[in-house]
């Protein structure tokens, strides 16, 4: 094997530089303690190794060796940076990266396995390209666990922290690792709960694993499964009672009504995680939805890396594009509905074309100015959605908005500058740190809204679990714990069935043993670990002192033990 030919097939490939394992020394006391100390965190692990490298390797030089693994090396870490997971170590032929630490996200499991797909996607496409190099393909085998851990920062000898998790988690993940056939990605049933749904899973029965009492059950991800949102998710379960939201849905009756007549309207819902806001949406759509037609985009918290994901999605819905569609009929079925809508966007084509993937084969277009292209990019699907408009209202709906791209915001901004006179109703929520420049348009609205009061949780709840008497102590303990956020409550409830500590015989919900204590859900944990990395560090280190003394406490109290004036606490 010639190494021109091993470098002309992965010429595409960038080589990284060497990698070798951390090396970490503690450089004085204080790094010392620093090291001693840690955080707790719920994190998902991912180890990745190439199968067969030492045969791979055998009878290569060196040089030889580099120039197959570096590349595959790349591509792992580069579809983990994608999904921003941290790599901890990075081997010779293999990685350890972490979904959640040292920044905490609330879909850490879902980008885990977004990120193991993709390497092994992209690895398949390398392989495909040293076959035909007449080289010996590269093979990967990913394992995935999630639990909790204790994540250390350390300072190494040129100022750089790294972050080492330590617990039996870990552990898991690399068992997983070496149980996966090649070419595979297994997860254990502790990640399987946190993704079901989102992806397609193969159960693989019960595994023994060396340091584990007792079996444990093993998954293989097949592909990317058909729910996008907890919504779907909730709605796959079987939705919860729709409580205390009457005053909203009647601003967006009004505002449709407005927009049916060519007065176009934006309204905004704006809550904190879980208040109810893509649920509020879901229930006015569902009442309004035969008055015209409904177009939605989804933002998600890994997707701000690519540009148009929500507008894409959007479009193929549009379109009717299903991902079995080969190129040809792609391209007919985007052909066919925008010329029959107006021969006038025939303009449009190339750029639409591009948007969904599909081959243009237009120089011109390929050659355009950048920022040139990407205005007529977000021109191309703005003349389409409003010439739509004028054959039927349209509702168009944008999820989470404080995860949106930066294309995707600027055609929304487009989209929101030319609807007053159009039969429109954009439908728009976020949470509160988003920002928008909207505010000052006669036509916007903005709906805040709040956790559900006492009388409404109590009327969520009842629906949930009935009304016996002997549920009413556990009731009110999940409203004061969950503060009525109605997210916050179906989670608990349901991690109470699972527990045993509720069970249901029929219609009728009963306690079957003892409540100690009412665990906090892992996916309510992702929420609020996810707010809390967001704080400046000085208000995070203030909020964890806090959450030791309690809930109530003198201010007396935490300037003693804080050590800081009252202004700053104030």
């Amino acid at each position: 094997m010639a190494l021109t030919a091993v470098r002309e097939a992965v010429a595409s490939v960038k080589s990284p530089a060497p990698v070798v394992e951390p090396a970490v020394r503690v450089r004085s006391e204080q790094d010392a303690a620093d090291a001693a100390g840690g955080e707790r965190k719920t994190v998902t692990a991912l180890f990745a190794d190439i199968k067969g490298s030492m045969d791979l390797m055998e009878g290569l030089d060196p040089e030889e060796a580099r120039a197959i693994v570096d590349p595959a090396l790349k591509l792992m870490i580069d579809a983990m940076h994608r999904y921003d997971g941290y790599i901890v170590q990075s081997t010779g032929d293999g990685i350890f990266a972490l979904f959640g630490a040292p920044v905490a996200h609330e879909d850490h499991a879902q980008r885990g396995l977004y990120a193991a797909l993709r390497v092994q996607e992209d690895m398949a496409k390398y392989s495909a390209g040293l076959r035909a190099a007449g080289n010996p393909p590269v093979e990967i085998r990913v394992g995935l666990n999630t639990g909790e851990v204790v994540v250390r920062s350390i300072r190494t000898d040129d100022a750089h922290t790294e972050y080492t998790p330590i617990g039996h988690s870990m552990s898991l993940a690399a068992r997983m690792q070496t149980l996966a056939p090649t070419g595979s990605i297994v997860i254990t049933e502790q990640t399987q709960k946190l993704t079901a749904g989102y992806f397609d899973l193969k159960p693989l029965g019960a595994a023994r694993i060396k340091g584990v009492s007792d079996p444990i059950n093993v998954y293989e991800v097949i592909a990317i499964g058909p729910l996008r949102t907890r919504l779907q998710m909730s709605a796959s379960r079987g939705l919860s009672k729709f409580v205390g939201r009457r005053a909203e849905l009647e601003q967006l009756d009004k505002a449709l009504e407005l927009a049916r007549g060519g007065h176009g309207q934006i309204v905004a819902a704006m809550a904190e995680a879980g208040v109810g806001k893509s649920r509020l949406f879901y229930e006015f759509k569902t009442r309004r939805q035969s008055e015209c037609l409904v177009l939605e985009a989804f933002s998600f918290s890994h997707g701000k890396a690519s540009a148009y994901l929500p507008v894409v999605d959007l479009l193929k819905t549009y379109f009717r594009i299903a991902d079995r569609d080969d190129e040809r009929t792609r391209r007919e079925k985007v052909t066919g509905k925008v010329l029959a809508l107006d021969r006038a966007l025939e303009d449009t084509l190339p750029h639409l074309f591009a948007l969904l993937g599909i081959p243009i084969g237009d120089a011109g277009l390929e050659e355009m100015d950048p920022s040139i292209r990407r205005r007529r990019t977000r021109e191309a699907v703005k003349s389409l959605i409003v010439r739509e408009s004028l054959n039927q209202p349209l509702m168009l709906i944008f999820e989470d908005l404080h995860w949106v791209d930066a294309e995707s915001e600027a055609l929304l901004q487009l989209i929101a500058d030319s609807i007053g006179t159009a039969q429109i109703l954009l439908m728009v929520n976020y949470r509160p740190e988003y920002r928008h420049n909207w505010g000052n348009k006669s036509y916007y609205t903005q709906l805040r809204l709040d956790p559900l009061g006492p009388e409404n949780a109590a009327e969520l709840l009842t629906a949930m679990i009935g009304d016996a008497p002997a549920l009413a102590p556990l009731k009110a303990t999940i409203i004061e714990r969950t503060q009525g956020n109605p997210f916050f409550m179906e989670e608990m409830v349901q991690v109470l069935f699972d527990q045993g500590v509720l069970v249901r015989d029929g219609v009728v919900v009963s306690i079957a043993k003892p409540l100690t204590s009412i665990q906090i859900p892992s996916t309510v944990k992702g929420i609020l670990a996810a707010r809390i990395d967001k704080l400046a560090s000085a208000d995070k280190d203030l909020l964890q002192s806090l959450a030791v003394i309690g809930k109530e406490f003198p201010i007396g109290l935490v300037r003693r033990v804080v050590g800081k004036p009252d202004d700053e606490l104030a």
